[in-house]
């Protein structure tokens, strides 16, 4: 796997490797036609689940909270609970290692973060915070598959259900991949939005050392995000996501192409599956609170062996209450999937649970999600070319034009909206 020009992994190999039938790659790839899909695979590995809902799949029990234990909660961007789950597999000798994303130094290969194992509590607590930013499994995979021991796993829904499926054909990574943590997904950003977050900060690319992109401050809500990057000479650039051109998550910059075609909010193949509780109260509690789904036996008993022993705070909560935290991801990933599936294009013909349908979708509503898939076609080409001119503010006017027509689109009530709603 390697980056692209638009900050974006792909798999290399020799030329035409796409146009080569592989039996192995379309049963693996998570996006293949041929590849089980999500319910196949939750339904074989999870066959005592009693619960099954559309949208969050196969699971035992939901809650909303946070890890009581002294540092998770603080040091994570959420609730602590992801750090948690996998500090706890390691104490207790469930597993030898840990795969999740790590920070590294962007002077050995121009990268922010990567996947890692680790192997120690505080290395797993290094790993805790959100990561905005372009990450690939093959070297992890290959570490894991030279080394015996048992892991664990942390990733989105498409890494994860790439796992399962790797499983299902590698007898090795099945034995050693005791456990997978999911994490719920709006969308993969590309490289460039850390470079996008320099620029708009007015500090060289080049010169950033760190990257962070939700900054905790008790103080204020925890949707009320701050970026911060850390530069080699130790000062620190920091700037609210509402001040940035390419801020507002839903507008779809820098977005990869394939989570267009995701129908998985909530890891549905994962032992365990974390997200943040977007409704009120806790949107406005800075410190942070988590909603999860646990899937497998073994993960249920650790998480009431956590409440009872008072290391975790979690409240037990309906398949309602989590689709109401993660209501955005669920319009793009059903209602705004099915209409993407209605275009006509060439290539590969996606086959999701999602059916093409465009009809019932008002003329507000078709032109939100033909905005955002504008959006992100044409913000890797824009800066691209202004980063190939070295000219930031083409690349900030463009974002901030689109963006302002997208929430003209999308919040507008005055005359704009008015006139789109008399097209009916």
């Amino acid at each position: 796997m390697k980056l692209d020009r638009y900050g974006q992994y792909k798999p290399t190999g020799p030329a035409g490797w796409m146009r080569r039938k592989s039996r192995e790659f379309a049963r693996t790839c998570p996006f293949s036609p041929s590849a089980k899909n999500e319910d196949a695979l939750a339904e074989a590995l999870f066959p005592d689940a009693d619960r099954h809902d559309s949208r969050l799949g196969r699971y035992r029990s939901a809650y909303v909270g946070y890890a009581a234990d002294e540092g998770f909660r603080d040091h994570g961007s959420s609730g602590g609970l992801t750090s948690w789950v996998l500090a706890e597999l390691l104490g207790t000798g469930r597993i030898d290692g840990a795969a999740h994303v790590v920070a590294t130094d962007p002077r050995h290969d121009g990268l922010f973060f990567r996947y890692r194992i680790s192997r120690t509590q505080d290395e797993i607590r290094a790993g805790a915070k959100s990561r905005y930013y372009p990450v690939e499994l093959s070297e992890v995979l290959g570490i894991i598959h030279a080394n015996p021991g048992r892991y664990a796993v942390v990733g989105i829904p498409c890494f994860i259900k790439a796992i399962q499926l790797l499983r299902r054909d590698s007898p090795i990574l099945r034995e050693r991949i005791r456990f997978t943590l999911g994490l719920f997904c709006g969308h993969m950003k590309s490289a460039r939005f850390a470079e996008s977050l320099a620029w708009q900060m007015g500090v060289p690319p080049e010169d950033v050392q760190g990257v962070e992109f939700r900054r905790k401050d008790p103080d204020r809500p925890a949707n009320w995000y701050t970026a911060q990057l850390t530069l080699r000479d130790g000062q620190v650039a920091q700037k609210d996501w509402w001040h940035l051109a390419d801020g507002d998550w839903g507008a779809g910059f820098f977005q990869n192409p394939a989570c267009n075609f995701c129908d998985d909010v909530v890891a549905e193949t994962a032992d365990i599956g974390f997200g943040d509780a977007w409704v009120e109260p806790y949107s406005s509690d800075g410190r942070g609170t988590n909603v999860v789904i646990v899937r497998s036996p073994e993960m249920e008993r650790l998480v009431k062996t956590g409440i009872e022993q008072g290391r975790l705070h979690l409240k037990p909560v309906d398949a309602r209450f989590v689709e109401q935290t993660q209501a955005a991801g669920f319009r793009q990933r059903r209602e705004g999937l099915a209409y993407r599936l209605s275009w006509r294009r060439p290539g590969v013909k996606p086959r999701k649970r999602v059916q093409p349908d465009s009809r019932g979708l008002s003329t507000r509503r078709k032109l939100i999600y033909r905005s955002r898939a504008l959006i992100t076609a044409c913000s890797h080409r824009v800066f691209r070319f202004a980063r190939l001119i070295r000219r930031p503010g083409l690349y900030i006017r463009w974002a901030r034009l689109a963006l302002t027509i997208y929430h003209g689109l999308a919040y507008s009530r005055g005359r704009l909206g008015a006139m789109i709603d008399r097209w009916e």
